[in-house]
């Protein structure tokens, strides 16, 4: 199963915006559009934006931790179009109000990655601290509905994709995933809901599956988890469903990956 680790980031507001120019490595080559991905500075945030670059996207990234966040900036710079960081935390409204001014004209990929795992060590239900669970909500499945809210006029003018990262925590019944659980079902019934709503956009929920990132690492700090496939493998998959365009719905990382 996946099992995601809190984001550890230390939240600073919303910071100014660093924009990078486009590389020459694509000359004239067009460009796929506009792409805004959350939770951009690691793990699979950070692996699906290098896998995005080769195709010339322009990226609109954010993250809470502004110096990974510029750091992915800098690593992105010259292998894709242009690359905006701007720092933030999503549940911020004004960080929110703050990305949305950063999509000039249209959207074409929305991408909702950040999240948090909430209470660490993950507690049995009956000893969930109920604030930490709401703070959870906040992050994990109001704050991708608030930015979406916000984007869905650019992201219609054309006629884009929105892409919600949940787990397989929200379908299954795992002893002290309840809570991270709830959240991402949550997050899956809304993005259920608005494909039915928006059906001249794309909108897909996507299991990733467990991957070896730092938020892995900081929710099983005695695990072994040097079997585990790093995040660059689920993003190829993620990759790959983005280009390809299917009918909105659910899709597990490790079928898409399967597919020729």
């Amino acid at each position: 199963m996946e099992r995601t680790a809190p984001d550890t980031e230390a939240s600073g507001g919303t910071a100014p915006s660093t924009k990078t120019s486009p590389g020459t490595a694509h000359g004239s080559k067009t460009s796929p559009g506009t792409a805004l991905i959350t939770g951009a500075s690691r793990g699979l945030g950070r692996a699906l934006a290098h896998a995005l670059a080769p195709d010339g996207w322009n990226l609109i990234i954010t993250a809470r931790g502004a110096a990974e966040l510029r750091a992915v900036a800098g690593e992105l710079a010259g292998h894709t179009g242009t690359v905006t960081a701007v720092p933030g935390d999503v549940a911020d409204p004004a960080h929110r109000a703050a990305l949305a001014d950063a999509v000039h004209g249209g959207l074409d990929l929305l991408v909702n990655n950040a999240s948090t795992l909430g209470t660490v060590p993950l507690p049995r239900l009956a000893d969930q601290p109920l604030d930490e669970l709401e703070a959870a909500f906040r992050v994990n499945a109001l704050a991708p509905l608030a930015l979406i809210q916000a984007l869905l006029p650019a992201l219609r003018a054309h006629g884009g994709t929105i892409l919600n990262i949940s787990s397989d925590a929200a379908v299954e019944a795992y002893p002290t995933w309840g809570g991270y659980g709830a959240t991402k079902a949550a997050l899956e019934q809304l993005s259920n809901v608005l494909a039915a709503e928006e059906p001249d956009l794309r909108v897909y929920w996507v299991d990733p599956g467990e991957m070896r990132t730092p938020m892995l690492a900081d929710a099983m700090p005695s695990d072994d988890l040097s079997e585990i496939p790093p995040p660059e493998v689920a993003a190829a998959a993620l990759h790959r469903l983005i280009a390809g365009r299917p009918p909105s719905g659910r899709y597990r990382a490790a079928e898409i990956g399967a597919a020729s």
